[in-house]
């Protein structure tokens, strides 16, 4: 959507329109602007221009908004949603505002929200109604939702209805819009809603504040086609659309002069990258395999789809050097039935085929996975699939949910006809098998010397360090805190079911 796209979607409701204008008019300044999401609206896919602006900058007029005035982000979700986090404070930063880590000294509260899980969308919500005392005791607050969850319909009508605190309402197509729906909410008394449920334009440049130096996201690409009936990312993050590679490499170059240590790849499905280019061939071994001649330590991306997982990618991982040996590759299920049932357009005999062929390139691969258990007319025998396909892969770590219907997608049509209990039962034998699994993995480390990038204390022990391995296995250790940053050697002395205890070979 661009800017005339957008005035003309708008919808401006005033206190009183019969009012006559007097000499200086003072309507704008109690205005609801409204442009609300449209489910109908995301699930299109037209052949629609997609266009690409190289330069962003913050308006002048905007400059120095924030002066005097603090921002608190609050980030639920995925590492797509951490990103657009990075950006957010970059432009809030542009415009004078300066960080805070409590909302007590927030002037600006943003949410930025993941609508993957029903329990995510009620962990804002209870965080919503604990915020209204702030707003009480400081009315100049301005208190946002922003991300996944506010391109959903349901939830914006929600918000309107029984949230009437919260100031602005954006989406994930117009984070490069921040300024001025900061200064729309800071103009208006009511509630500014500016959701664009087409996607938006590319927008290069857009300023990022990381965390730390040590580990950067690289976005490739937005949005996904692939509308697994179960998921609701297709209509909150919209069609697919790749940056060009040149853009992505630059940034991975100056990523790298600037000491990073390792970056991820990022994309809703990471394998379709290029295949939105009308003027090229270029997919995304393409564009590893130009990365991988960067001088930067590790490199990794996340997240990938099965059917797009082509030859050529296995190829260039192979050739291995920065490209790390770990994929996350969701199955979903373990049975073609349910896969089916899922859309997600590849067969269990598929699925097996593309591991044989990653394990024969990459010997050392770990792999790992996501999975949901109890959807729409799972048997018995088809959970079965899932645990001996989760056994015949090897993988050595995997996410796993119990399926829960979303508003708008088709399974939420489907009759939700597992049992709760059947679906708890089910995620308990599954879960048994993923840490029976872990264990074995790691058991393989003791007494190995592994690489770990040292990324800081041990949540649990300030006096322990911890990091990754490329096999992204977590370690702890001692060593001095100058190690933090660096990439050392350590000796494994023990392993657990999910992590590594070692100490640092001098």
């Amino acid at each position: 959507m661009n800017e005339k796209q957008r005035l003309e979607s708008q919808q401006v409701v005033t206190k009183d329109p019969s009012d006559k204008k007097s000499a200086k008019d003072y309507s704008k300044y109690f205005e609801t602007v409204i442009t609300a999401p449209s489910l109908k609206e995301a699930k299109k896919r037209g052949k629609e221009e997609i266009s690409y602006f190289k330069d962003f900058e913050i308006p002048e007029e905007f400059k120095g908004m924030g002066e005097g005035r603090k921002f608190y982000i609050r980030t639920y979700g995925c590492q797509m949603n951490e990103h657009d986090t990075e950006v957010m404070a970059g432009i809030f930063l542009g415009l004078g505002y300066e960080p805070t880590d409590t909302v007590e000294d927030a002037n600006v509260i943003l949410l930025n929200t993941c609508a993957i899980r029903e329990n995510a969308e009620n962990k804002v919500f209870g965080e919503l109604g604990h915020l209204k005392h702030l707003k009480l005791d400081k009315p100049d607050l301005l208190l946002g939702v922003c991300g996944c969850m506010s391109q959903e319909e349901s939830v914006v009508n929600k918000i309107l209805k029984t949230y009437q605190h919260v100031d602005m309402v954006f989406g994930t197509h117009n984070i490069h819009r921040l300024p001025h729906i900061l200064n729309e909410a800071y103009m208006s008394k009511e509630q500014v809603i500016e959701v664009w449920s087409k996607e938006g334009d590319i927008i290069e440049n857009l300023p990022k504040v990381r965390r730390g130096n040590i580990k950067g996201w690289v976005n490739i690409m937005y949005g996904c086609d692939k509308f697994c009936t179960y998921c609701i990312v297709p209509f909150t993050r919209g069609k697919e659309r790749s940056r060009r590679p040149e853009d992505i490499i630059q940034e991975v170059r100056h990523l790298a002069a600037q000491g990073y240590q390792e970056i991820t790849l990022l994309g809703q499905n990471v394998n379709a990258y290029g295949k939105d280019f009308s003027d090229m061939k270029y997919g995304l071994g393409d564009l590893m395999d130009e990365i991988r001649k960067i001088d930067i330590p590790r490199v990794r991306f996340t997240t990938s789809h099965p059917r797009d997982f082509d030859d050529h990618l296995i190829e260039v991982l192979a050739k291995g050097g920065n490209l790390v040996e770990h994929i996350h590759l969701p199955v979903q299920s373990g049975s073609t039935d349910v896969l089916k049932i899922m859309a997600r357009k590849y067969s269990r005999e598929h699925y097996l085929e593309l591991v044989r062929k990653i394990k024969a390139a990459i010997p050392n691969v770990a792999l790992t996975t996501d999975i949901i258990v109890g959807y729409p007319n799972e048997t018995e025998e088809q959970f079965e699939e899932t645990l001996s396909l989760y056994r015949e892969v090897g993988y050595e770590a995997a996410y796993t949910f119990i399926y829960s219907p979303r508003e708008g997608t088709p399974a939420a049509k489907m009759q939700d006809n597992v049992p709760m209990e059947v679906k708890k039962e089910r995620l308990q034998r599954l879960n048994a098998v993923v840490n029976e699994l872990s264990a074995e993995a790691m058991k393989k480390y003791q007494g190995q010397v592994v690489e770990v990038l040292v990324e800081g204390e041990s949540k649990n022990n300030p006096d322990v360090l911890a990091g990754y391995t490329r096999r992204n296995k977590l370690v702890n250790f001692t060593a001095p805190k100058t190690t933090i940053g660096k990439i050392v050697k350590v000796k494994i002395t023990e392993a657990k079911t999910w992590s590594l205890n070692g100490e640092m070979v001098e």
